[in-house]
């Protein structure tokens, strides 16, 4: 393979021929990069690193910022006229926080306000009357159990269930001292299985995938000629199988099986076709596992984002729910009914507008903080790809500070958005459940439509936000400038984008159900051992949901990866030609550029320069020779 060493940039009116000098396949600047000249005549500079950044979209950082100072000030106004005992404790009809001294009350009926001794909590509704009454007891009468602060009602078979629960939580946690160290070393073997998978899709990806294509493609053929055999003989096969295996086929009936058996061929083309047709782009799609696990290789603290993203949600859930529990608890105590002697504590307006404050600043947060982990995870990738080397001093530390310094804006507006249509399908729920009666079942079907309408239109807008965060890394443009670009390259490669979204989605999967499978068998091998464990189930239940969650954290992080590798890799094939622009990507990229040059030339797919672009009848770009027609890969 021969290549136009990137130290040599001929004028824009030169062309290259094929007899000029060229070096072999390589790169003569070192390093397993392909790499660009840092500046060239035409004004291209694919060092992102070194690209004069300016804040972007400051409008939105701003009005974050405004918008969380004005809920700080409802919060406020909230935590004023309220008091978390009314919550954690309740209080009874007079108003009276249970287990604790209140002010005396101007009520003559309410003159017992000491409830220190009464820090239990009841509801009761007596016969034959309609309201329930508050209480605060000493001890929760027969009947009821106790259960933070509260007397529960006691269902009917409850006395059983709760014994034999009792038991059960006694017996688990006798369980837990004998199996703990096993437990732990099974989630040590969930963390390396995880970063085993990723070693897996660097190295054998290309095999995983072929083999789960070829499982479709024999399952579809196999699962056809299964419905034709029944449509031929349906007697034969029916009396072999339990009644319960086809109930709802006749045996009478052969065009049930005919319709059946004709839709499932047609299906069964229409994937063969997609294979076959996609074998190219899938091919891609393998080359991008490849790079991303170098770039994981070259970068593993990107591994730590995902733990960095779960403790600051978790953070933000736990800040939810405490400001959710002030906002619950404020009021102001009013007496429902003239001399009806029973009081509550009513919210204003303020107070009620304050919980759905609440909602959408949890929902804005929590999709601005999975957006700053999109945009550290874009630049620090993004710097590795354009870089000459692999080498690259602390891209992360690099991406998090253009991050913190430029690009919070852009967040702000993206995460906005999500969290602006996650707040309408809410609205349209809480809207949807005050219509139970038949008068309200057409509105609920409508409501139903638009929420379906509006969790199609977030997945597409989630989408549409990641790429747009990777083009604000990878460029320093604005949200919407580089939504716009983000746009264009993926119109340009449609079937790529489908070939990404489809296999390399599925693949992702089964990485995720595979980590869980091999913990759970290991878990099953393991606790078998163990003597005196009595359910067995407990800790191989945890120990599977703890490995879906890593393994869901880690290939989380390989997706985003996958996806900026691939807009770096359009980006790459538009703004550099091969030859006065010498190509950024890795020689992996390259040689799969070079030997599918012909078999993709399809207008989806980004475009090598024509000759004619270039000035040039017989150009060389790294090795391949372009005539008069335009070269598409």
């Amino acid at each position: 393979m021969e290549y136009i060493c990137p130290n040599y940039a001929p004028p824009s009116n030169t062309s290259v021929s094929v007899q000029q000098r060229t070096l072999k396949m390589g790169n003569c600047c070192g390093g397993d990069k392909v790499g660009p000249s840092e500046q060239n005549q035409f004004g291209y500079d694919v060092r992102i690193d070194d690209i004069k950044r300016r804040p972007t979209d400051t409008l939105f950082l701003t009005l974050f910022a405004v918008f969380l100072v004005i809920f700080l000030g409802f919060l406020g106004y909230c935590i004023l006229h309220g008091d978390l005992h009314r919550v954690i404790n309740g209080y009874d009809d007079c108003g009276y926080i249970c287990g604790q001294s209140n002010p005396i009350s101007k009520d003559a009926y309410c003159s017992e306000s000491d409830k220190t001794s009464k820090k239990y909590h009841i509801l009761d509704k007596p016969q034959n009357e309609f309201r329930t009454i508050r209480k605060c007891v000493a001890e929760c009468p027969d009947g009821y159990n106790k259960l933070i602060n509260r007397c529960i009602p006691r269902a009917k078979n409850m006395s059983n269930l709760e014994s034999s629960l009792e038991e059960f939580v006694t017996q688990v946690t006798e369980d837990f001292q004998v199996y703990w160290k096993e437990f732990c070393y099974l989630c040590l073997i969930a963390l390396g299985m995880s970063f085993l998978m990723l070693v897996l899709f660097r190295l054998v990806v290309g095999v995983i995938v072929w083999i789960v294509l070829v499982g479709v493609v024999l399952a579809c053929i196999g699962g056809t000629a299964f419905l034709w055999l029944l449509w031929k003989d349906p007697s034969k096969f029916i009396n072999q199988q339990p009644s319960y295996f086809l109930p709802d086929l006749d045996e009478r009936n052969s065009t049930t099986f005919l319709v059946f058996a004709i839709i499932s061929s047609v299906l069964t083309v229409i994937v063969v076709l997609i294979i076959v047709v996609m074998r190219k782009r899938i091919n891609l799609v393998i080359k991008l596992f490849e790079e991303a696990g170098k770039a994981i290789a070259a970068m593993p603290i990107l591994l730590l984002q995902p733990v960095m993203t779960f403790v600051a949600l978790g953070g933000v859930a736990c800040l939810w729910v405490y400001f959710t529990i002030w906002i619950q608890s404020s009021g102001w105590l009013q007496e429902t009914k003239s001399n009806s002697h029973i009081y509550r504590y009513i919210k204003d307006g303020i107070m009620k507008g304050t919980m759905w404050y609440n909602i959408f600043a949890a929902l804005w947060m929590v999709q601005f903080i999975i957006g700053c982990q999109h945009m550290i995870i874009a630049g620090a990738v993004a710097m590795w790809y354009f870089r000459k080397r692999k080498s690259v001093n602390f891209p992360v530390f690099v991406s998090f500070y253009n991050l913190t310094r430029y690009h919070l804006g852009s967040v702000a507006l993206g995460s906005f958005l999500i969290a602006l249509v996650q707040f309408a399908r809410l609205v349209l729920e809480s809207v949807k459940r005050t219509f139970n009666n038949r008068e309200g079942k057409i509105a609920q079907c409508v409501l139903s439509c638009c929420q379906c309408c509006l969790y199609i239109f977030e997945r597409f807008l989630k989408f549409f936000t990641r790429n747009a965060y990777i083009e604000v890394a990878m460029y320093g443009y604005s949200f919407c400038a580089g939504g716009a670009q983000a746009f264009k390259q993926i119109a340009s490669n449609v079937l790529n984008v489908v070939a990404i979204n489809s296999v390399g989605d599925f693949v992702l999967f089964l990485g995720k159900v595979a980590v869980v499978v091999a913990t759970v068998f290991i878990g099953v091998r393991w606790m078998r051992a163990i003597d005196g464990v009595q359910h067995i189930w407990v800790p191989i239940t945890l120990a599977g949901i703890f490995a879906y969650f890593v393994a869901h954290c880690f290939i989380t992080v390989f997706e985003m990866i996958i996806d900026t590798i691939f807009l770096c890799f359009c980006e790459d094939c538009e703004k550099n030609d091969g030859v006065t622009r010498p190509y950024c990507m890795s020689r992996g990229l390259m040689e799969f550029v070079q030997n599918s040059g012909k078999a993709l030339n399809i207008r989806d797919v980004p475009r090598l320069r024509s000759p004619q672009d270039r000035g040039s009848p017989n150009t060389v770009s790294h090795g391949v020779v372009y005539g008069k027609r335009n070269k598409e890969y």
